[in-house]
């Protein structure tokens, strides 16, 4: 500006104040502010359209108001800044205000309007101005959509990704998503075949809804599908990290070391995102070693990446390389989730360390914020179990917030036969029946405890039930576990 003979115009001098308000930096705001005043400039629709945005985003709702007050002339564009300035503000009634004062309104004002009152979880009034709209466009449709799917209520995002009368690719992976996160596999894969034309990001929500929802060996067969040729797409990094999640749920280390080398040929490049998911794979095949040389390799190390790793030497018995893990994890001020502390409870459980595992079960929620889930009450009521605790484990399964799942009873029945207590042993392998009635072991390890306790009527009245009421067997040599 300086020298060259000319002056910013109002244009160029909006540019200038809309790259400050994206940095945002307060320093060169305020010299450009400056250049407006000297130029003569303050009265230029443009270029106080562009000091609103600027001050509601670096100063507040307040400056901005104030700006807005002195304007003499606005435009839509005006109309709008300031009504996202009093969303952004969180103040919802100002912004209606706004909104019934706007002389004109576009598609954008109702957008933000509509999207104002979702993201303060009032969607009735949200869906009510969305039906209110004179026209709408993909963003109308796909904002209440994304709004429903954050909420949780799939069923009205269904309802109105049904009405939509265009669906762009958007629409299609965002409920897919959705359903993915609600975990409704059979109602993402219905929408996903669904689809004429699938692009990558489409595969990659259906592949990693496969992955997140428990499903590996479907995720790992669409991965496949994925790969031929009349499909015209090219798996990438999020493609890779599903499947790669999908191989250490399923413990296949063979074809995670192949997906590995694909990778490469194809010119994937290692980052972070990727390499924790290498983690967890080598962590759940018993490649400690290499999970600990790609967790060292990392550029940034997140709550994943240390979840990931101390989960690794948890059931890997590396339990004071865990337990250092998640101290190095506290002091980097990272906030450990509920992975973190199935990998910890694990450590101390392979080590014996009953009373660290209490005083970590007792403070996930209290110190970290993490409620305790059921795997987490599994991993307690196992510990207390083979530490001979029979009756804590059993009144810590009563106290339980959730429905015990079978590896819960199943843990409390293996302690019983261990420790031959017979009167929880019955209660155990009871709601181990209830729970999957046809799976032998439960009963076999029932038998066992009856036996040793000298209960013979009872062991042949039981193996009698296997064999002919049930129609269950044990195949010779091989243990329930």
């Amino acid at each position: 500006m300086h020298g060259s003979g000319h002056h910013p115009d109002p244009f160029s001098i909006s540019a200038a104040l809309k790259a400050c308000a994206r940095i945002p930096s307060r320093h060169s705001a305020a010299a450009i502010h400056a250049h407006v005043f000297k130029y003569g400039h303050c009265s230029h629709l443009y270029a106080q359209t562009a000091l609103l945005d600027l001050y509601s985003k670096l100063e507040g709702l307040e400056s901005a108001k104030k700006l807005f007050d002195e304007m003499l002339q606005r435009n839509i564009v005006s109309w709008n800044t300031m009504l996202s300035a009093y969303l952004r503000a969180g103040e919802l009634e100002g912004a209606r205000r706004v909104f019934d004062d706007m002389p004109v309104k576009d598609v954008v004002s109702w957008n933000s309007l509509v999207s104002g009152y979702a993201r303060a979880g009032l969607m009735d009034q949200s869906l009510a101005l969305f039906r209110q709209m004179p026209e709408r466009n993909s963003a109308s449709w796909n904002g209440i959509i994304s709004a429903y799917v954050d909420a949780g209520d799939m069923g009205m995002a269904r309802e109105v990704f049904d009405e939509m009368p265009v669906k762009s690719n958007v629409s299609w992976i965002t409920m897919i998503s959705g359903y993915s996160r609600s975990g409704d596999v059979d109602s993402a894969r219905e929408l996903f075949d669904q689809m004429e034309e699938r692009d990558a990001f489409a595969w990659n929500a259906m592949i990693a809804c496969y992955a997140q929802n428990g499903c590996p060996r479907e995720a790992l067969q669409l991965f496949n599908r994925m790969q031929k040729p009349d499909t015209n797409v090219q798996p990438d990094e999020m493609t890779f990290s599903s499947a790669i999640s999908a191989c250490a749920q399923l413990s296949d280390m063979r074809f995670g070391l192949w997906i590995e080398s694909y990778m490469a040929c194809v010119g994937i490049e290692m980052d972070d995102h990727l390499g924790t998911a290498l983690i967890d794979l080598y962590s759940k095949c018993g490649g400690v070693e290499k999970a600990s040389e790609l967790f060292n390799g990392l550029q940034k190390r997140d709550v994943v990446s240390y979840s990931a790793m101390i989960l690794g030497c948890g059931i890997n018995g590396r339990s004071t390389d865990a337990i250092n893990l998640f101290a190095e994890m506290l002091h980097e001020q990272i906030v450990p989730n509920s992975v973190t502390f199935v990998g910890l409870l694990a450590a101390f459980k392979h080590a014996g360390l009953l009373q660290e595992a209490r005083r970590c079960f007792a403070t996930m929620w209290s110190e970290h914020g993490v409620k305790p889930s059921v795997d987490h009450y599994a991993i307690m009521v196992d510990l207390l179990g083979r530490s001979g605790s029979l009756d804590e484990a059993y009144q810590l399964i009563k106290e339980m917030p959730m429905k015990p799942h079978i590896g819960v009873w199943g843990a409390l029945l293996l302690a019983c036969r261990l420790h031959g207590n017979l009167e929880l042993g019955e209660i155990a392998a009871q709601s181990c029946f209830e729970l999957e009635p046809e799976a032998s072991g439960y009963y076999v390890l029932l038998a066992h405890i009856y036996t040793e306790a000298g209960e013979w009527d009872k062991a042949k009245r039981l193996r009698t039930t296997m064999a002919k009421k049930r129609g269950l067997t044990k195949t010779p040599g091989c243990s329930w576990m």
